[in-house]
């Protein structure tokens, strides 16, 4: 039994999240069809273009993605809209869709009776509360992709399977191990041998400097150097992938004693991050405080490992 999206995403416990959607039946709806032949590659592309404009519009931050054959990741970053004005609240949702004529005469300073503007300002507070909203940022890029993808193989029906996966990650250790799992996946898959070879992956475009919509590493964004990122992204996939030669640097990359992580069980956390089953990341105690923000009835912390403590 699937639970309820509020049990799933609470941002006064956290504003960070994993999330996962996959084609229907797993099918390579975005990559090379084995049986036809046809190549959907394209669509890796856009998906990322989809998720660019979104988080344009959305006040969501995108930390990492990763575009797979038949599924894509994203961590994300959901942050407030209470310090938008009511104007730039409409003026971000008329971006996604047309304005009623209440709103409409609003934005343009045109007089309105009170209860004229009452029913105005329900509907921006619903607008608010969307563009802050991590299903609604889903649904409308899933609905983007199923509809084009349609479209283009002239085909009704879904695309996607069900509604999305999301793990809450409670704190930076877990905001490492799912930043770093994204970016990995095309390794983990052998789709590339190294960061900079992922096509579709934010670590590729960082790498490469197409990265200005993303969510920097500083102080106040990313808590992390990128360059250590990318030393612990480097060495965490030379072990990863099974069939590379490589094997881990003996230099360990400073982010491991700063976030007092233990690198002989780190690759182990990462090896068994899934956002299956599992719809939160953290320490035991930061667990049970967010089931308790979200009602959900806290069971799986025995499965986590003593160290995580």
């Amino acid at each position: 039994m699937t639970l309820a999206r509020n049990q799933q995403i609470c941002v006064e416990e956290t504003p960070y999240y994993h999330v996962v959607s996959r084609c229907v039946r797993r099918a390579f709806l975005c990559g090379q069809d084995k049986y036809s032949g046809r190549s959907y590659e394209h669509r890796r592309g856009m998906i990322v273009e989809r998720i660019k404009y979104l988080s344009s519009v959305f006040n969501i931050d995108i930390l990492a993605y990763a575009i797979m054959s038949n599924h894509y990741h994203i961590v994300l970053k959901v942050n407030s809209t209470k310090s938008w004005s009511n104007k730039q609240v409409l003026s971000y949702w008329s971006e996604l869709f047309g304005l009623n004529i209440l709103c409409s005469r609003y934005i343009k300073g045109e007089d309105l009776t009170n209860a004229e503007m009452q029913m105005v300002l329900k509907d921006i507070e619903e607008y608010r509360k969307r563009l802050m909203s991590v299903s609604w940022f889903m649904k409308l890029l899933n609905e983007y992709i199923a509809r084009e993808a349609n479209k283009e193989d002239k085909v009704k029906g879904h695309f996607w399977e069900s509604r999305f996966k999301s793990q809450a990650l409670l704190d930076e250790r877990a905001l490492l191990t799912a930043m770093a799992y994204v970016d990995l996946n095309p390794i983990r898959a052998a789709m590339a041998r190294a960061p900079e070879q992922s096509d579709y992956t934010s670590i590729q475009a960082r790498i490469k400097k197409k990265q200005t919509w993303l969510l920097g590493f500083s102080e106040r964004e990313i808590p992390f150097y990128f360059s250590d990122y990318l030393a612990l992204v480097d060495t965490t996939g030379r072990a990863v992938l099974e069939n590379k030669r490589a094997s881990i640097s003996n230099t360990i990359p400073d982010v491991f004693e700063r976030l007092d992580l233990n690198p002989e069980t780190w690759l182990d956390e990462l090896k068994s991050f899934r956002a299956k089953h599992k719809t939160a990341v953290g320490t035991l105690q930061q667990l049970r405080d967010f089931c308790s923000s979200v009602g959900k009835q806290f069971r799986f912390g025995v499965q986590l490992k003593p160290q995580l403590e």
